[in-house]
C-alpha cells in the first residue's frame, strides 16, 4: 500500500514540473513549425557569424578603411568580389565592419528601448491611479513628436557618435513596449498566484520582477526582436542624411549616403549595402512574426 500512494504522488507530481518549462517547449516546438520564421532566423545568425569573423577570416582592416585611387569604382571582381567604392576601398570589408556598427547599434538600442519601456510600463500597470495617469500621459507625448526629427537633434547638440544614436533611438522608441507591459500588468496583477504573494506579506517590488514579470515576458521578447530592425533602420536614416555614423566609420546607412554620387556609374556601390539593410531588417521581422504566433497559443501554426 505505501509502495502504491508513493507512486500515485509520483504521478501527481510530475505534470506540475512537466508544466514549468512545457510551455517554453510548447513555444519552441511551435516556432520550429514555422518555416518562414525558422529560414529567417538561420539566415539572420549566418549574417551575424560573417560580420563577426569576417574580420579575422575573410577580410582586412585596411581593405575596408584605406582608400586606394588605382581601384574606384572596380566592378565586382575575384579580387574584389563585391567591388570598391568611390575612393577605392573593397565593399566587401565595409559591409562586414559596416555590419558590425549597424547590428551594434540596433542591439544596444533595443536595449535601452526595452529596459525604460519595461520599468515605466510596469510602475503604471501594477500602481495605477496617478502613475499610471503621468506614465501614460508622457507615452502619449512622446509619440506625438517625429521620433526622427529627435534623433537629428539629439546629434545636432551631442554631436553625431554610435553613442548619441543609440541613446537617441533607445529613449524614443519605448513607448510601444511600456502598453505592452502595462496591458500585462493590469491583468496579471489581479490573477490569484498575485493575491496569494500579498497575502503572504511579499512587498511590492519582489511582486512585480519575480511574480508578474517572468509572466508577461513573452510580449517583451517579440517586442525585442522586433526594435532590433526598426533600430537599424531609424540608425541608416539618419546615417543617411548625414547626421548618424561619420566617416570613415562604416555603417550601412553612410554607405547609401556616400554612394549617392556614383550609383548610375557604379550601380554595385549603393546595391549591396541596400541588400544588406533589406535581407537583415526581413529576416529579424520574419523571425520576430514567428516568435510571435510560437508564444500566443490561440494561434494554429
Amino acid at each position: 500500500m505505501e509502495q502504491q500512494q508513493g507512486r500515485t504522488r509520483t504521478l501527481k507530481a510530475r505534470p506540475v514540473e512537466d508544466r514549468s518549462v512545457g510551455l517554453w517547449r510548447q513555444a519552441l516546438r511551435r516556432f520550429l513549425r514555422h518555416r518562414a520564421g525558422v529560414a529567417a532566423g538561420v539566415v539572420f545568425l549566418l549574417i551575424v557569424a560573417v560580420i563577426a569573423l569576417g574580420p579575422v577570416f575573410l577580410v582586412s582592416h585596411d581593405a575596408a578603411f584605406r582608400p586606394n585611387p588605382l581601384e574606384l569604382n572596380k566592378p565586382p571582381t575575384l579580387q574584389h568580389l563585391l567591388g570598391t567604392d568611390e575612393v577605392g576601398r573593397d565593399i566587401l570589408a565595409r559591409l562586414i565592419y559596416g555590419g558590425q556598427i549597424s547590428l551594434t547599434v540596433g542591439l544596444l538600442a533595443m536595449i535601452v528601448s526595452i529596459t525604460l519601456g519595461v520599468l515605466l510600463g510596469a510602475l503604471s500597470g501594477y500602481f495605477g491611479g496617478v502613475v499610471d495617469g503621468v506614465i501614460m500621459r508622457l507615452t502619449d507625448v512622446m509619440m506625438s513628436v517625429p521620433s526622427l526629427f529627435l534623433i537629428i537633434a539629439f546629434s545636432v547638440f551631442m554631436g553625431p557618435s554610435v553613442r548619441t544614436i543609440v541613446l537617441a533611438i533607445g529613449l524614443l522608441n519605448w513607448m510601444g513596449v511600456a502598453r505592452i507591459v502595462r496591458a500585462s500588468f493590469l491583468s496579471l496583477k489581479e490573477q490569484e498566484f498575485v493575491t496569494a504573494a500579498r497575502s503572504v506579506g511579499a512587498r511590492s517590488g519582489r511582486i512585480m520582477w519575480l511574480h508578474i514579470l517572468p509572466n508577461a515576458v513573452a510580449p517583451v521578447v517579440v517586442a525585442a526582436t522586433l526594435t532590433i530592425g526598426s533600430a537599424i533602420l531609424t540608425e541608416t536614416a539618419v546615417s543617411y542624411l548625414g547626421m548618424g555614423i561619420q566617416p570613415p566609420m562604416p555603417s550601412w546607412g553612410n554607405m547609401l549616403k556616400n554612394a549617392q554620387a556614383v550609383i548610375w556609374k557604379a550601380p554595385w556601390v549603393a546595391t549591396f549595402p541596400g541588400m544588406m539593410i533589406l535581407v537583415t531588417t526581413l529576416c529579424i521581422n520574419f523571425a520576430g512574426d514567428a516568435l510571435r504566433d510560437a508564444l500566443d497559443p490561440r494561434m494554429k501554426l
